[in-house]
Formats: structure tokens, sequence, C-alpha cells
């Protein structure tokens, strides 16, 4: 079995044995998580093609089984079901145990014009970085859509995603090359700001929020319809 294979059974199998769990009872909410999870796999899996066409990260097939589609890895496309549910599912568990476990409105608001005004920053000076630039752009347009519907969400997610990157840094740490010989995923530095933290381009914790930030979203808004 790959190791990448490996890393995203381990990530999915806790989260979704416990969604079962009685009181919280995650399965409730399945259609509208994976309904959610496919539409944004889909448009970060074509990001994901083209990305990996293009030379700007690539993938060590040590590391995976012998089986692509469209230049992809089986494990790469399980990525995109197996890390945002289990990352989702940490977000709901944070918010059921804990439900006061929130940013006041004012504060959230300042945390996001502080993040876009950044992230417009490095996007002015860094056009020619295909990973810097098309990461932030989607990041930075995220953040306007949550201030501009007034969207309550980063209330709670500007905390869990925190409490995210504790398995984030490990799962994206052993891809990136930490604890092993060789990356399992690779990146051309020449497109991205080549800050790393340890071994993970710091592109990807954007790349990660905006993801998981798009997945609950849409969840949100298929809750109002299936339920």
């Amino acid at each position: 079995m790959s190791l990448y294979l490996v890393l995203n059974i381990a990530s999915f199998i806790v989260p979704f044995v416990y969604s079962f769990e009685k009181k919280m009872r995650f399965i409730k909410w399945w259609k509208s998580v994976f309904l959610s999870i496919f539409i944004v796999a889909f448009f970060f899996l074509v990001w994901d093609i083209f990305f990996t066409k293009m030379g700007v990260w690539g993938f060590n097939p040590v590391y995976h089984v012998n089986f692509t589609i469209l230049g992809l890895p089986l494990e790469e496309i399980l990525f995109f079901i197996c890390i945002p549910y289990a990352s989702i599912f940490t977000h709901y568990a944070v918010g059921y145990f804990y439900p006061n476990l929130q940013l006041s409105k004012k504060v959230t608001n300042y945390i996001t014009i502080i993040l876009f005004l950044i992230s417009a920053i490095v996007l002015i000076f860094n056009t020619d970085k295909w990973y810097t630039f098309i990461n932030l752009l989607v990041f930075a347009g995220l953040l306007i859509y949550a201030f501009v519907t007034k969207n309550t969400i980063l209330q709670k997610f500007y905390i869990t995603f925190l409490v995210i990157l504790i398995p984030f840094f490990i799962v994206n740490g052993i891809l990136t090359g930490s604890f092993i010989h060789q990356e399992v995923v690779w990146y051309d530095n020449a497109e991205n700001l080549g800050i790393r933290l340890f071994t993970i381009p710091i592109e990807d914790a954007f790349y990660a929020f905006s993801m998981l930030f798009a997945n609950l979203i849409l969840i949100e808004k298929f809750k109002k319809v299936f339920n």
C-alpha cells in the first residue's frame, strides 16, 4: 500500500467512525457535506490537473499506486475527499462541544480586512508566480465574498482552522518531505514564494483555508435545502 494512500485513509477513518457518535450525529449532515465536497473537489481537481501539466507541482511515483487519471495519482483525487471530510468534521465537532467559541463580528472583520490587504499586496508583487498568484486570488476572493455578504462562518472558522492546522502540518509535512527521504508531492519553487513552514510551502496553508471555507459556505447553504 502506498504512503499517500495510507495518509488519506488514516486522515479519514477516525472522523468517519466518530460521525456516527450518538450525540453529535454528524451523519445527519452527510448530504450537505458530501455534495459540497464533490463540488469543491471538482474545481480544485481542474486546478490540480492544469498545474500538474504545467509542472507547478508533481508527484513522486515511489509513494503512490501506479494508476493515474488525467495525470493525477488516484491518491491525489482521494485527497480532495478524505482531507476535507476530516477537516470539516473537526470544524463542526469543535463547534458542537464548544458552541460559544467564536470571535466577535468586529474582530472577525478586522482579521478579514488584514488578511485581504496582505494577500492583495503579495498578489501585486508576484503575478509571475502561478501558485502564489492563483492561490491568493482565490483566497482574497473568498474573503471579499464573506465580508460583502456578512457571512458569519469565519467567526468560528478562524479559530477552528488553527485546530485543523495541527493535523495539516503532520499530513502535509509528510507529503512535502518531512520525516521521509523524498517528497510525495514536489513543487517548482519558481512558481511560489519559496517560503517554507518546515517543508510545506506557505501557500499550502492558504490553499487549505480556501478549500475548506468554500466547503463550509456550500454546506451551510445545502443544510437549508436538505434539512
